[in-house]
């Protein structure tokens, strides 16, 4: 791929874009706003819900082909898992926190997706066809609600082991069914020449089609017994979310692609420098954004959608800025440098 210092830019910026989308819905589920209403925000935090963070799972699997592609696989597995171990342990601590973390989601991906690193594409999209279908089979049987308490959204028995598998598994906020097969599409992009025109164009029609399916699935299931599974939100994650999901990775990272190749230039550091250190902002908006809100008393579900969104811009902006600043003197965010030196 031609690309500068071997990076596709472009990605940077999707890493940013998805990460400034969990901000704003993660923001919101913190201060306990509920995304009601017909307003034109209200619609716009729906259409974040699980778009973003789909995007951002779709990444770390498409970095993870591009990271270790020029390794032997035992080198990269090996690698791979050392950095799965590194995520849950700051995944766990940041579940004390938000129980809505994805970071200890993100170390069972890594740790499983060494069985995909050497995969072919056909291994792959059968993968995800299949991990789809199961999780859809496993939404009719089982109970998607066991552990939940959906006005609290506080999940009893999260740090004993028959809910923690449960959770990890099945109904979590990112469970391995059907989350993964997010994962295993970046994967499956990472085959791809990503850096042709025409590449980046079908990818982009790709997405829209399978968004315009996903939003038709749901449509044609208004009514019927199978309105709850078949809906565009991420709780519970059926079908028409995975297309959708996928549908909004596959279009977020096409359109930034796109514009990194057609308008380079200086004005896209800031962001792609922030993408870069996505990990870092991450952690950051847990511990510094919710942990100011939480000082300033506005995690009581009192605020304002409005509120929300200026308090998360404040938040990217300021986040944005300290790693344009940073990427002038080191290359790698604080946290994704100790991973750097101790997963490797």
């Amino acid at each position: 791929m031609s690309t500068v210092d071997r990076r596709l830019h472009g990605l940077d910026l999707a890493r940013y874009l998805a990460l400034a989308g969990m901000v704003l819905v993660n923001f919101r589920l913190a201060m306990a706003v509920p995304a009601e209403g017909t307003s034109w925000l209200a619609g716009f935090f729906h259409l974040l819900e699980g778009k973003a963070s789909a995007t951002f799972v779709t990444l770390a699997g498409l970095g993870l082909v591009l990271a270790t592609q020029r390794q032997p696989w035992w080198q990269a597995s090996v690698q791979t898992w050392r950095r799965a171990v590194f995520l849950l342990v700051l995944g766990l601590l940041n579940l004390i926190l938000f129980p809505a973390d994805i970071l200890h989601y993100y170390a069972v991906y890594f740790a499983l997706a060494v069985l995909w690193l050497r995969a072919s594409p056909r291994i792959l999209l059968a993968s995800i066809v299949a991990l789809a279908l199961v999780s859809f089979w496993a939404l009719l049987h089982w109970n998607y609600s066991e552990g939940w308490n959906w006005q609290t959204l506080e999940y009893a028995g999260l740090w004993q082991w028959p809910g923690a598998a449960r959770n990890l598994l099945f109904n979590g906020f990112h469970p391995l069914m059907p989350w993964l097969c997010f994962f295993l599409l970046g994967m499956l992009l990472a085959r791809l020449p990503l850096a042709q025109p025409r590449v980046q164009r079908g990818l982009l029609v790709l997405g829209l089609l399978l968004i315009g399916a996903g939003h038709g699935v749901q449509h044609l299931a208004q009514g019927t017994p199978w309105q709850a599974w078949l809906g565009t939100q991420p709780m519970p994650p059926g079908p028409a979310y995975v297309l959708t999901g996928a549908g909004a990775a596959c279009s977020v990272i096409a359109a930034c692609l796109w514009l990194t190749r057609v308008h380079p230039g200086d004005w896209l550091e800031p962001f792609t420098a922030a993408g870069r250190m996505t990990l870092t902002l991450y952690v950051g908006h847990i511990l510094l954004g919710m942990g100011t809100l939480e000082s300033l008393g506005l995690l009581d579900g009192s605020a304002s959608l409005a509120s929300v969104l200026l308090w998360a811009l404040l938040f990217l902006m300021l986040a944005t800025a300290a790693a344009w600043l940073w990427s002038w003197q080191f290359a790698r965010g604080p946290l994704e440098a100790v991973m750097r030196r101790i997963a490797g």
